[in-house]
């Protein structure tokens, strides 16, 4: 044993090949975390003290290679300012360039995955290796950085500079043989081969059969691009990256102007350029939130493999409801391997669902994403019915029939006569109660609510929703059947509107609230967008339906009188009067054509601005800032009483359902995250100003009063406050 630490080892063969291999203990994972780093110094001075080394095999004990850095460590080292993280990087920059400069071959194996810093650790080699089913990327731009160990210098190098561009920019992960196309990875090898063909290219190279000296001249030189191709590179490239990452993620455009400018620039000027541009990013606010939910999502998947313990198989669903929504679900189902009977009570239902589900598979056979056989496949995973005569099959039945209390007991009760005794019945109610619906059931305990988003495909949340009789195993498995459909299923608890509803409708409230004072709505949709909803209020509305938003926003007001029942006739409820449902019919707050691809494009409306004129009760000046706070702040306040009252398990469940549910803008980190940004004393001292206009709505709770006066975030780590 050449070096042997806590995280990785090095052993030396009889062909005096090394083989430094990454073991974290008490992990499922390698990631490069201080420890790592701190080890592979060590490790590396022992590689460079040899004098009769032939070759360096980097290669994984666990699953996957390296998953990246260590991001749970981010806020804290960011935290410390821009002198400790540009000394991180010119660190790690100083060992990946003595691994690139050892005195002899070496070769990255790469088994499951390599992304982030681990991928950067592979490109300081010389050969890269991989099994068929690896995935290997940089994805630093969606935390809001840049790679900063060398991945905006070595890569272009590689791969040339466009395609680094799109691998960089896009911070997407590749499949082992778009990595070796582009020349990112120099061979597929099945993974009981890996260790001999790593073995094997490391002899001819000693021997001087492959180049492995001009490749490495290549990695730490100026990239070849002369000033057109640079020109025509770049300025292209940054014009697109620009319009698809938006206005609020500079990472993107940054990585672009990086590699720009350090083309013509040998291996230390790059990397300097490089760390120059992750420090500046590395202290944004969109990267502390970026950063911060990468943590909740993290905790939010072992929440749901914590559920997942109680969880039966599943191999057979059904859905009642042949709908867009139940043709979405059992798509959605069928192409994640799990087949799915569809059953309605008319043939003209069963073809509406088939249709939506032939539709979705359709544009993944356009796109490439499914062959003809698996789209074959994938359709003949669900089975439509007008009977129950098979359901004594199935695992689990979602209810998706039309959201009518009376109609969705009547229809639970029906199936759950004909289930098998294990069978789990889950609704997709999006707003009527579980336990409501439960007490009509014979078996409450293995019911609950299954609500997903529409359009399914596209939504990753799903709201588990447990009610008082639900039992472990039933919600166990319907996280587990979410998450096999590819969903991120959050539990929360039995209310009205759930978690996600529930917080919505303050926000619509408050657009109502503006209405009456007369902002333009237009104004309000714009300034919403520019805050970093993908739509504003008045065209979410119309994208979700103006009926389907009364009858939700009635089952609120029902539920929370105090502060969410309405005064008078809405906007919403008088447009519903004139049959302006929105995109369904053409027409609500905008009207609707279509376009080439037969997607409706939103257009003004002069009828609404003489009803939205007529329904003002007043004519109020208001900036900007202050819209945003009339929105932003009942829709914060309702997560915060959901999140004291249990609804909800934790800050990072409560964000991560709005920013997967609703579209909140990730980059602003949630509506607890965002709180914290603004500072919970100016926070509620905002609310009682507002309270004092608009009413209850606006009210601050008095635990989050406390709060404030404590000095208590809901997160620990705290943004800089610098912005890009």
């Amino acid at each position: 044993m050449l070096y042997q630490g806590k995280t990785l080892g090095i052993e030396v063969d009889d062909d005096r090949l090394a083989w430094l291999v990454f073991d974290m203990p008490d992990s499922a994972v390698n990631t490069l975390s201080q420890q790592v780093v701190a080890e592979l110094m060590e490790a590396v001075s022992a590689l460079e003290s040899m004098t009769e080394c032939q070759g360096l095999v980097l290669a994984s004990a666990k699953k996957a290679f390296i998953v990246g850095a260590d991001i749970k460590e981010f806020h804290a080292v960011f935290g410390r300012g821009a002198q400790a993280i540009e000394a991180m990087c010119q660190e790690v920059h100083a060992l990946y360039n003595r691994i690139e400069d050892l005195p002899f071959p070496t070769v990255a194996v790469i088994n499951g995955m390599a992304l982030g810093g681990g991928m950067e650790l592979c490109l300081a080699c010389d050969f890269r290796i991989v099994e068929p089913d690896t995935r290997i990327g940089l994805p630093e731009t969606k935390l809001g950085i840049v790679p900063g160990w060398g991945g905006c210098v070595r890569l272009p190098r590689l791969i040339g500079a466009d395609n680094a561009i799109e691998w960089i920019a896009g911070g997407g992960q590749h499949g082992s043989d778009a990595a070796l196309r582009v020349g990112a990875v120099d061979a597929v090898v099945a993974s009981d081969d890996l260790r001999d063909a790593a073995a094997d290219l490391l002899k001819r190279a000693w021997r001087e059969e492959l180049p492995w000296q001009p490749r490495r001249r290549k990695k730490t030189s100026p990239l070849l691009l002369n000033s057109v191709d640079q020109m025509l590179t770049f300025e292209t490239a940054k014009g697109m990256v620009a319009s698809k990452a938006g206005r609020h993620y500079p990472a993107p455009v940054a990585a672009v102007d990086v590699i720009r400018k350090g083309a013509g620039e040998d291996r230390l000027r790059a990397q300097a350029i490089e760390t120059d541009a992750f420090v500046r990013l590395a202290q944004t606010d969109v990267c502390y939130q970026l950063v911060g939910l990468f943590e909740s999502d993290q905790r939010v998947k072992k929440q749901a493999a914590a559920h997942e313990k109680s969880a039966r198989d599943i191999t057979l669903a059904g859905v009642l409801g042949a709908g867009i929504m139940g043709g979405g679900i059992a798509y959605q189902s069928a192409s994640k391997g799990t087949s799915i009977m569809m059953k309605d009570i008319r043939n003209e239902a069963l073809e509406l669902g088939l249709s939506e589900a032939r539709k979705l598979v359709g544009k993944q056979l356009e796109r490439g994403k499914f062959t003809a056989d698996q789209s074959a496949e994938v359709l003949g995973r669900i089975r439509p019915t007008l009977s129950y005569g098979d359901f004594s099959e199935v695992d689990i039945v979602v209810e998706a029939v039309v959201e009518n209390a009376g109609i969705k007991a009547s229809v639970l009760a029906e199936v759950e006569q004909t289930l098998g005794e294990q069978a789990i019945l889950a609704s997709n109610t999006s707003t009527i109660s579980i336990d409501r619906l439960a007490g009509h059931l014979s078996h409450p305990e293995r019911f609950c609510g299954m609500h997903f988003f529409n359009p399914v495909h596209r939504m990753p949340l799903v709201e588990v929703i447990r009610g008082a009789r639900t039992d472990e195993a039933t919600l166990g498995t319907v996280v587990a059947y979410a998450r096999k459909m590819g969903k991120t299923p959050i539990v929360v608890n039995d209310c009205p509107g759930f978690l996600v509803n529930r917080v919505l409708f303050p926000y619509l409230q408050g657009f109502e609230l503006l209405l009456r004072r007369g902002i333009d709505m237009g104004r309000i949709d714009r300034i919403m967008e520019k805050f970093g909803w993908p739509m504003g209020p008045a065209y979410l509305l119309d994208v979700v339906g103006l009926d389907t938003a009364a009858h939700a926003g009635a089952v609120l007001a029902e539920g929370y009188p105090d502060r969410m029942a309405n005064d008078g006739v809405t906007a919403v409820e008088k447009l519903l009067e004139m049959d302006r449902k929105g995109q369904k019919n053409g027409k609500g707050f905008y009207r609707y054509e279509k376009d080439k691809k037969g997607k409706p494009k939103k257009e003004t409306d002069p009828d609404i601005q003489e009803l939205l004129t007529a329904h003002a009760e007043k004519q109020v000046e208001m900036s900007d800032e202050e819209i945003i706070a009339a929105l932003m702040t009942p829709l914060c306040l309702e997560t915060v009483r959901a999140l004291e009252e249990g609804v909800v398990g934790s800050p990072a469940e409560a964000d991560m359902a709005l920013i997967y549910g609703i579209g909140f803008p990730p980059f602003r980190g949630g509506a607890l995250r965002y709180i914290d940004h603004v500072g919970l004393s100016a926070f509620v001292r905002q609310a009682r100003a507002l309270a004092d206009t608009f009413g209850p709505l606006y009210a601050p709770t008095a635990e989050l009063e406390a709060r404030a006066a404590e000095g208590r975030p809901f997160y620990r780590t705290q943004p800089t406050g610098e912005n890009a």
